[in-house]
């Protein structure tokens, strides 16, 4: 496969997730997450099937269309690591929904990420939270759940915050 078409698929699945949980993230209070600003493109998007919610971004820098950056009360910047773990009294409430899109195309860093981001989305999660990831979590009171007809298995994986431990 190209990866013009291994991104367009990637884009694909991405977008039908988010759609896929609109509704069940807006039975739970709490802001979204959305972790890696990128070009901004996703942000761009969960502004418009999240409008009632606040949204909080979270990357090391901001290099984005001007059109797709966050206001400077919702752009959190620094190291994901330092910065997801104090912001809980700048964001207040534990989020509904975390995006995370700060995998890399390197198994062993990508396993170092999720060593430091379990604890720190178990913590910033309200319990009934969802999480959407290409990264695969191991988190004792997270649930996984199925996702729609289409996705390809382990493109993508969706966790809701079953209780606290």
């Amino acid at each position: 496969m190209s990866r013009l078409d291994s991104f367009i698929r990637r884009m694909t699945s991405q977008k039908i997730l988010l759609e896929y949980l609109v509704d069940k993230v807006n039975e739970v209070d709490g802001p979204v997450l959305e972790l890696g600003l990128g070009n901004g493109r996703t942000y761009d998007h969960l502004r418009e099937i999240y409008p009632a919610k606040e949204i909080f971004v979270f990357d090391l820098a901001m290099n984005c269309h001007p059109s797709c950056a966050p206001d400077a009360e919702h752009m959190i910047l620094g190291d994901i690591r330092d910065t997801l773990a104090f912001c809980g009294p700048r964001v207040g409430a534990r989020a509904s929904f975390a995006h995370i899109d700060i995998g890399s195309a390197d198994p062993t860093n990508d396993l170092a990420i999720v060593d430091w981001l379990e604890p720190l989305v178990n913590e910033r999660m309200a319990v009934g939270g969802y999480v959407l990831t290409a990264l695969e979590l191991h988190l004792s009171n997270f649930e996984s759940l199925e996702k729609p007809e289409g996705i390809h298995q382990g493109r993508y994986h969706i966790y809701r915050k079953a209780a606290e431990v």
